[in-house]
This record gives C-alpha cells, structure tokens and sequence, in this order.
C-alpha cells in the first residue's frame, strides 16, 4: 500500500519530478524520458523504480521496451494528503480559536 510519505519521499528529488512532469504528457518509454533530461538513461531508470514503488508510475512492456505512464492510484493518495489539509484548515477557519472553551450567554 501506497502511503503519502512514500509518495513525498520519491518526489523530493528533482530528476524525479521532471520524469513525471514529462510523464503528464503521456506514456513514454526510458530512453525517451532520458533524451530529455540531464542524466543517463541507467540513472532514469533507477528514479522510474523508485517512481513504481512510490506507486506513482506504472509500466507496460512494449515488445522489448517498457513504457512508463503516470499511475492514477498514486496521484489519489498525493491528492488525499494535500486535500487533508484543506480540510484541516477550513475547520480552524471556522473555529479561529480551537481548544478555547466559549462562554454561553
């Protein structure tokens, strides 16, 4: 199971972000997302592990090739994080004053 700081965790590294903002256009292969980016497409392929176990991509085999593409279940989880802090906040916005006792009149 996918947690948000295994998701947290594999996108603070820049080169792995710049994979899945490249994967947000769609499904891409490793030499290609490598053709783009500053490292070796070795090295790519030790961020897309780190990406599929974060749970963030998915790979399908395509003859000898894998192509990457964005996971939605992982997005879920990201989503369900950053929401819960929306949540979070809207209820101290309605409550300025949490923990403080109200005088009835």
């Amino acid at each position: 199971m996918t947690t948000y700081s295994t998701v947290l965790d594999a996108l603070a590294d820049r080169t792995r972000r710049a994979v899945l903002e490249q994967l947000r256009q769609g499904p891409r292969s490793v030499g290609e997302l490598a053709a783009k980016l500053p490292v070796s497409q070795p090295a790519v392929s030790q961020h897309l592990r780190v990406l599929r176990e974060a749970g963030l991509v998915e790979a399908e085999p395509e003859g000898t090739r894998r192509i990457y593409r964005v996971s939605p279940a992982g997005l879920r989880t990201l989503r369900a994080y950053v929401d819960s802090f929306w949540t979070d906040v809207f209820e101290a916005f309605k409550d300025p004053h949490p923990g403080e006792r109200r005088l009835e009149a």
